[in-house]
C-alpha cells in the first residue's frame, strides 16, 4: 500500500485528490492546521467513515511555517509522494496580506522540499503552482511562457515553482510542478468568484438575495472541474521523470460568460442582479489566462472533460440543492459521488 502525505487536505483540491487517492488504495496522511473551529468539512464524509478514519486516513496537526514539524511528518510517515495543496490561495487577499503569503505560499514549499532532503526520504513531490504566475504574459500560456506575476500570490507561487527545480536539479529529487489553471468545485470556498457567483444565483432563486457585488467582469479565465484536475496531479507523479506541466481546458471565458453560464439555466437575468464594487478589484490586474495543456496530455494521457459551462451547471445545481435544503455551508450538503460529479 502506497502512502500519500497531502498538505491543504482540507481544502477544495485536498479533499478530491484524498478521495482519488484511497480510491486506488492508498493509505493517506493529511495535514491540518489546529483551529478552534471545526475545519474539515470538505473531508467529513471520510473522517466520518469507520472503515476509512485512523484505518487509511490519518489526519496530522502541522504548518508550513514550523519546518522542524514538517521534517517530524516526513520522517514517521515514510510517505512515497507527497502533495504540496496548503497555501493562502486567495489572489485578492494576498494584497492585504503579502507577508503571510510569502511565508506560506512560498517558504512553505522550500520547507517542505527541504524536510525531504534531511530526512533523505526518495518520496516523489508535487507542488501546486498556479497559472497565476503568468499574470501580464499573453495567452495562450504554456510551460515555456515567461512568468510575470501581478499579485504577492503568483510571486510567492513563481518562487515555489523555481525551488522545486532547483531541489530536482540540484539532489535529484523527483519534485514536479504542476502549473494548474483556475479550477472550481461545488467546494471552491465561497469567496471566490466562481463560488460566489453561483451561491449567489441559487439564493437569488430563492429570494433569500438580490445584489450579487463583484470587482472586474471583464477578466478572461480558462476555468476547469477540481476533481478531474487532481487526477492529473496523481499522473504526474506516475510517470519516470519528473517536469512541470500545465493543466488547463484550453477554453476562455470572461466572468461575464460564468454569470451566463450560472444565471441562464435557472431563468434569471443577472444584469438586473450583478453590480461593480471597486472593493474587489485588484491593485494589478490580470487580464486573461488560457492555458495549453498538451505536454501533460502527451506525457500523462490526461485531457479535460468538462468544460466552463458544464462546470457553471454542476455548481449552481449544488448551491440550490444547498440552498433548498438550508445548509449554510456548500460544501457540507454533497453526499454521493454521483452528486458530487454533478451527473
Amino acid at each position: 500500500m502506497k502512502k500519500a502525505l497531502v498538505t491543504g487536505i482540507t481544502g477544495q483540491d485536498g479533499s478530491y485528490l484524498a478521495e482519488l487517492l484511497l480510491e486506488k488504495g492508498y493509505e493517506v496522511h493529511g495535514v491540518v492546521r489546529r483551529s478552534s473551529a471545526p475545519n474539515t468539512q470538505r473531508i467529513d464524509h471520510l473522517v466520518g467513515d469507520p472503515e476509512i478514519m485512523d484505518r487509511r486516513l490519518f489526519l496530522h496537526y502541522g504548518d508550513l511555517s514550523d519546518s522542524s514539524r514538517m521534517i517530524a511528518l516526513v520522517e514517521s510517515v515514510e510517505p512515497d509522494e507527497v502533495y504540496n495543496l496548503a497555501a493562502q490561495s486567495h489572489v485578492r487577499v494576498s494584497f492585504d496580506e503579502p507577508e503571510l503569503t510569502g511565508s506560506t505560499t512560498g517558504l512553505g514549499s522550500t520547507r517542505l522540499l527541504e524536510a525531504i532532503r534531511i530526512v533523505g526520504s526518495k518520496a516523489k513531490f508535487y507542488q501546486a503552482s498556479s497559472s497565476e504566475m503568468f499574470g501580464s504574459s499573453p495567452p495562450p500560456q504554456n510551460e515555456l511562457t515567461p512568468f510575470y506575476p501581478r499579485s504577492p500570490y503568483g510571486a510567492a507561487k513563481v518562487y515555489s515553482f523555481w525551488m522545486t527545480k532547483n531541489y530536482r536539479e540540484s539532489y535529484d529529487m523527483f519534485a514536479t510542478n504542476g502549473i494548474l489553471f483556475n479550477h472550481e468545485s461545488p467546494r471552491r470556498g465561497e469567496t471566490f468568484v466562481t463560488r460566489k457567483i453561483t451561491l449567489a444565483a441559487a439564493r437569488i432563486q430563492a429570494g433569500l438575495q438580490d445584489k450579487l457585488y463583484l470587482g472586474n467582469l471583464d477578466a478572461v479565465r480558462d476555468w476547469g472541474y477540481a476533481q478531474e484536475y487532481v487526477e492529473a496531479m496523481w499522473r504526474m507523479l506516475q510517470i519516470d521523470t519528473p517536469d512541470d506541466f500545465v493543466v488547463a481546458t484550453g477554453t476562455q471565458h470572461s466572468v461575464k460568460d460564468f454569470l451566463d453560464f450560472t444565471f441562464e439555466p435557472l431563468g434569471l437575468d443577472w444584469k438586473k442582479h450583478v453590480e461593480l464594487d471597486a472593493r474587489f478589484l485588484r491593485p494589478a490586474e490580470v487580464d486573461a489566462l488560457v492555458g495549453d495543456y498538451s505536454k501533460v496530455s502527451e506525457a500523462t494521457g490526461w485531457s479535460p472533460a468538462v468544460l466552463p459551462a458544464e462546470l457553471a451547471r454542476i455548481m449552481v445545481n449544488a448551491d440550490v440543492r444547498a440552498v433548498e435544503a438550508g445548509v449554510a455551508f456548500g460544501d457540507s450538503q454533497l453526499g454521493s459521488p454521483h452528486e458530487r460529479r454533478g451527473l
